[in-house]
């Protein structure tokens, strides 16, 4: 029998049972595909990471990420959370962290920098690995079905609903209000039309609905829903969020923009999350975007193989 030590975190807060968990495996070594789905699907998380040596050794570690049923590419908070448990950690492969780390993952190198109060390591921040993607456009009905809302609900006074991605994709959709994004509920059969109405080659439908708040335009209160995943809700989606907002920056008139928004979730679960989104802009197009956020440990432990 094998013995494999895993972490859980809380992403996107300082506050214990809040934010969005995390299950990082620090040493995947010896572990097969079969048994990291296993392990993710046991553990029933929105995802969990496993942290191999990296194929470069210039980076600092090869990340793989999995939802309960597949494997995913890149995705916002494990790669926040992950940076968190390893910089906390006295070695990685033998080599002391640094400050800013480099993960591989199937979506590309994926650059972080550790935060910190009083030299303790707080959080981190990464930049996206890809290039803002847009579309295909998605009609308003299919979004309000798969959300039990009535069409009237959605509001297009910025963009049509919409498929975008920074590595990972997602539809996206404003609703006219917090209060309505509220009531938003997901409809498993509605969802199961809409993949086959939009599919994807490797990742099912996936929705992110969001409301400006009353008091500033770049403060987002925002829900996601991929049942399809066995993810009925997400508590934090960091790679939606980070997509989110570099194609709200896109849209704005001018040129050349720096922009940080921020994105609550998860309210409505219980699990309030906060997001930080920075989105740079030059020359007409999105150079850089960002995401970032605090962590907080909650759990330590052994998995029996």
């Amino acid at each position: 029998m094998t013995k494999v030590s895993f972490v859980t975190v809380d992403v996107f807060t300082s506050e214990r049972f809040a934010g969005n968990q995390l299950a990082v495996i620090p040493d995947a070594r010896g572990l097969s595909e079969a048994q990291m789905q296993a392990i993710a699907t046991e553990f029933g998380y929105s995802e969990v990471t496993f942290v191999l040596p990296p194929d470069d050794p210039a980076n600092t570690a090869r990340v793989r990420i999995f939802t309960p049923t597949t494997e995913v590419p890149f995705a916002g908070h494990p790669n926040v959370g992950t940076a968190f448990v390893l910089g906390r950690q006295s070695e990685v492969f033998g080599r002391v962290p640094s400050d800013h780390l480099r993960f591989e993952e199937k979506a590309g190198l994926v650059e972080i920098a550790l935060l910190r109060q009083d030299s303790v390591v707080t959080g981190a921040r990464i930049v996206a690995p890809q290039q803002l993607v847009v579309g295909p456009a998605i009609d308003a009905a299919t979004i309000a079905a798969c959300a039990s809302l009535p069409p009237a609900s959605m509001s297009d006074r910025c963009h049509a609903p919409v498929r975008i991605s920074v590595g990972l994709p997602f539809a996206v959709a404003e609703v006219r209000d917090v209060e309505t994004l509220a009531t938003a509920r997901p409809n498993v059969s509605a969802f199961d039309e809409a993949n086959g109405r939009y599919p994807l080659a490797e990742d099912s439908f996936s929705l992110f609905l969001y409301a400006r708040t009353q008091q500033h335009p770049w403060q987002i209160r925002a829900r996601m829903f991929a049942p399809l995943d066995n993810v009925i809700e997400d508590p934090a989606t960091g790679s939606a969020s980070a997509a989110l907002g570099a194609y709200l920056v896109s849209l704005v008139p001018e040129a050349d923009a720096e922009v940080e928004i921020v994105v609550e979730q998860g309210v409505e679960m219980g699990r309030r999350s906060l997001i930080m989104v920075g989105v740079s802009k030059r020359e007409g197009s999105i150079s850089k975007v960002g995401i970032s956020g605090d962590c907080v440990t909650v759990m330590r432990g052994t998995i029996e193989i």
